[in-house]
């Protein structure tokens, strides 16, 4: 069957979630109004995501306020709404992604290992990312997720349709030793053929809503340096062999766009899922800042994060 998808693009404020849910709430139920039946919302859509000192209290109820949300708009509207935040559970937090149909059902999935210094606020979860909805089955991923080859091989020819976003964020005004300017093009690059790619890999169509938005904030184990950037947007929704059906670039700035999908017909995929760790070429730059802010922010979250909030939070 087809239905009519929106892909948000948020300008969201960091670490400001009453501001940031008011904000999702506007755009998700113009979309809605425009006709769509499904309306998804970009990764971390309460807080966007950087270092910044606020983003330690930046953090929800598995069941709070963004879940709620969530499941109003989808009640509301008699649609289906998606989205991820930073939630708390248990004694952990995770980057959450929730599903919410108008029945009050909701569907989630827990980014399965976060990206740098998101490793700072949350843990990875370890769930196979597909959820068995009443409209079908339906594949989840999220930022650098869609970039690893295993979320390709957990989902082939198990979905129907992949939703899902990005906090993609580039690289700094003040340049880096050892990043040349050239860096920041191949990570434009790789951020706007991603959702294409996974589609391509599986045969199924992907939603992708995105941020583009600011980014202040500092670099792990470089005190002092500004780390002052942006989020890169690129919000597409695409079909099951990549191409694009709806896009908005950064410049953009902030809305949503909308196009039919095809639910439950899968194509044969037209790009193998390779064998190795990442689907793009990731530039060795990368792959260098990967280990040292994902080893630096495991420790981060481990010594200061998690015995912050189990105080502030009254976790038992």
């Amino acid at each position: 069957m087809k239905i009519k998808v929106a892909a948000v693009q948020m300008t969201a404020e960091p670490a400001r979630i009453d501001a940031n849910l008011k904000k999702a709430h506007e755009l998700a139920s113009q979309a809605f109004s425009k006709g769509a039946e499904w309306v998804i919302l970009p990764e971390f859509f309460t807080t966007a995501m950087g270092f910044n000192r606020d983003m330690i209290e930046a953090v929800s109820s598995f069941d709070g306020k963004p879940m709620q949300m969530l499941k109003r708009l989808a009640a509301e509207h008699n649609g289906v709404a998606g989205g991820s935040f930073v939630s708390l559970r248990g004694d952990d937090s995770y980057n959450t992604f929730v599903l919410a149909f108008p029945d009050g059902t909701t569907f989630f999935h827990d980014k399965d290992q976060p990206t740098m210094w998101e490793n700072c606020w949350y843990v990875g979860g370890n769930d196979d990312g597909v959820c068995d909805t009443p409209a079908g089955k339906v594949g989840v991923a999220m930022c650098w997720e869609m970039i690893r080859s295993r979320t390709p091989r957990r989902l082939l020819n198990r979905v129907d349709l992949v939703v899902g976003g990005s906090c993609w964020w580039a690289l700094p005004e003040k340049s880096l030793p050892g990043f040349p300017s050239t860096l920041d093009d191949r990570n434009m690059d790789i951020l706007a053929g991603t959702p294409g790619r996974l589609a391509g890999m599986l045969g199924v169509p992907v939603i992708h809503a995105s941020h583009a938005g600011p980014l202040e904030g500092g670099l792990p184990m470089v005190p002092g340096f500004p780390y002052k950037s942006f989020f890169l947007g690129e919000t597409q929704i695409v079909d099951g062999q990549g191409s694009i059906l709806a896009r908005m670039t950064r410049d953009e700035g902030e809305g949503f766009v909308i196009a039919d999908v095809e639910l439950g017909k899968k194509l044969k995929p037209v790009e193998p899922v390779p064998d190795r760790f990442w689907i793009p070429d990731l530039p060795i730059q990368f792959r260098m800042v990967w280990a040292y802010q994902n080893w630096h922010g495991r420790r981060y979250y481990r010594k200061i994060t998690k015995p912050f909030r189990k105080k502030a939070f009254d976790i038992i």
